[in-house]
């Protein structure tokens, strides 16, 4: 199924004028005519079936026939993640994650952190793109970058924990200290991990600490496996 992102429709909209870029690609790329069925999803949970009632590919029409709604997930999973040196490796985890399902994403900048700018329409891009490969409905969430010490100090109504690499600190594997059908917020370091400072905070934050297996794994690796952790967690309730 080809799937396509128009984020501004809703249950009451009738028709979809498509941008000239997407009118190109459904017309002259994919072939489509006038009578044909598109998916389109605007990323917040439902999904449409339009029928094209102008094939042009400068703009093309088509008029919504059908709605259908996804249930929302029973839980919430929200990853804080410092970006990485190189923007690619970010990029990778966002599509990643998308594909594997995730709720929300904050870039977070930490002490250790060598990227402080980031840009997010490259990062919306990235998640529009695995939401369609993968075919979800919804789109995760992605906030402005924040700094550590902000972030932290945020009232966040979840189960909170912090993967840190500090063998001398104790700590639980994820998929021990994590509940299934639970709102869940874990934050990711940068490649030099947190610092002594960040963690001590966190801790005094209800953040609980906890380790994601014995290998050393880069930041984007890390949040790919918590994210798949917590999926599995609760695909198995």
């Amino acid at each position: 199924m080809q799937l396509f992102f128009q984020p501004d429709i809703d249950e009451s909209t009738q028709q979809i004028i498509f941008s000239r870029e997407e009118s190109k690609h459904i017309v002259k790329v994919l072939r489509r005519t006038e009578g044909a069925l598109l998916k389109v999803t605007n990323g917040k949970g439902l999904l449409f079936t339009a029928q094209i009632i102008t094939a042009d590919i400068k703009q093309c029409v088509a008029k919504i026939i059908d709605t259908e709604k996804e249930a929302r997930p029973n839980y919430w999973l929200h990853l804080a993640v410092a970006p990485t040196k190189m923007n690619d490796r970010y990029e990778w985890f966002l599509e990643k994650a998308t594909e594997i399902g995730i709720d929300e994403i904050t870039p977070v900048i930490c002490d250790h952190s060598e990227r402080k700018v980031v840009k997010l329409d490259r990062y919306e891009r990235v998640l529009q793109s695995a939401m369609k490969q993968s075919l979800h409905f919804r789109m995760p969430k992605l906030n402005e970058p924040v700094s550590f010490s902000d972030f932290i100090n945020k009232d966040i109504n979840a189960e909170k924990f912090i993967a840190h690499c500090e063998e001398d600190q104790p700590r639980i594997l994820l998929q021990n200290a994590a509940v299934a059908l639970t709102d869940t917020l874990i934050l990711i370091g940068p490649e030099g991990d947190f610092s002594p400072e960040e963690i001590k905070l966190a801790l005094e934050n209800d953040f609980s600490p906890v380790s994601l297996g014995t290998s050393r794994l880069r930041t984007e690796t890390a949040a790919i496996v918590a994210c798949h952790t917590i999926n599995l967690i609760n695909e198995t309730e």
